[in-house]
Formats: structure tokens, C-alpha cells, sequence
């Protein structure tokens, strides 16, 4: 008998070893999305900040490319818009701050389509350094949203997996939103070049 009953809590013990250890590792997947989504807003912020300059700059050289600025301004106010509204465990959030990111990037490789008329402006060291900084926040963006993916993919792996998936359901752990951009051909950064003037 008695050894029947240290059977029985030995079991038990296991069980909630089990399920704290699952518990946890569940916790720390969410930090790691949470965290890696927070990276994502830092870099945003970043090249949403380099934009009016870019747009200062230019204005003195494009006087008649009016619509061309006015685009880029209105899709930086709609991406800013958009990543104040998302979070990582709302779907629909997460694909308009993608749609406004997209919209945003398009913007900007028009505008500087649109800047290869104006070889002026092409030579200017201010819209040089100005277009460097934004490729490489470009660059930082896409890291850091393939940072996040992987993490999210770690925690929706642990959400579903048996038998974490029970740990899960059993403290309501939220989902996760992947940032994923619709057209292949936006993911990769705008190609800015000013060529060499």
C-alpha cells in the first residue's frame, strides 16, 4: 500500500512539474513575440521620423511634384496610424499596419522614381545621407519583422502543440499575429538610388 501511494504522488508531482515547466515556457514565447513586436515599433518610429526630412529636403527641387510629396506625407500619417492601432494578438491590426506599411513603402519608391528627374536634388548631400538612413532603416525593419515572425511561429508552435496546447487553453493564452506583407514583391526594401552626381 504504501508504496502504491508514493507512486500516486510521485505521478502527481510529475504532472504539475509538467505543467508548470509548460506553463513557463508558454510565458516566455509571449515575452519573446511581445518583445520582438516592440523592435518592429522602434524601427517604424525610426523610418517614420526620417520621412518629413526626406520630404523637406525635396520640397525645394520638386516644386511641381506636389501630389508625389503629398503622398508620401499622407501614407506616413496612415502607417503611424496604423502601428498605434496594432497589436500582436489582433489579426485585423496587424494586416492594416501590413496594408499601411505597404502603402507607405510604395510611396516612398515613387517619390524616389519620381526624383531621377531632378539631378539637382540627386547631387544634394542632405537627400544622399537622408536616402541611405532610410535603406537602412528599410533593412532594420525587415529584421526585425523576420524576428518577430520567428517568434510568434515558437509560440503558436508551443499554443498548439500537444501537450502544451492543454497548458494553453487551460490559462487562456492569446493568439498571435504574424506581420506578413501581401505582395512578395513589397518585401523587399525600396531600391534607392541617387546615383552618383
Amino acid at each position: 500500500m504504501v508504496w502504491l501511494l508514493v507512486a500516486l504522488v510521485a505521478i502527481v508531482v510529475i504532472v504539475v512539474l509538467s505543467i508548470i515547466v509548460m506553463y513557463n515556457a508558454l510565458v516566455r514565447a509571449r515575452h519573446n513575440y511581445q518583445n520582438a513586436y516592440a523592435q518592429i515599433d522602434v524601427q517604424l518610429t525610426r523610418r517614420h521620423d526620417l520621412i518629413p526630412n526626406l520630404v523637406e529636403v525635396a520640397m525645394a527641387y520638386m516644386r511641381h511634384e506636389q501630389n508625389t510629396l503629398t503622398a508620401v506625407v499622407n501614407a506616413r500619417a496612415a502607417a503611424i496610424q496604423a502601428k498605434q492601432q496594432a497589436a500582436p494578438a489582433n489579426p485585423q491590426a496587424m494586416a492594416a499596419l501590413a496594408g499601411a506599411e505597404n502603402a507607405l513603402t510604395g510611396s516612398i519608391g515613387q517619390f524616389f522614381l519620381v526624383s531621377e528627374n531632378y539631378p539637382e536634388l540627386k547631387a544634394s548631400d542632405n537627400m544622399r545621407q537622408l536616402a541611405e538612413e532610410l535603406t537602412s532603416a528599410e533593412n532594420r525593419v525587415a529584421f526585425a519583422r523576420q524576428a518577430y515572425n520567428d517568434a510568434v511561429m515558437v509560440y503558436r508552435n508551443k499554443q498548439d502543440t500537444f501537450p502544451s496546447n492543454l497548458i494553453s487553453n487551460m490559462f487562456s493564452f492569446g493568439p498571435a499575429a504574424y506581420l506578413e506583407l501581401d505582395d512578395p514583391v513589397k518585401r523587399a526594401a525600396p531600391r534607392i538610388s541617387l546615383g552618383d552626381a
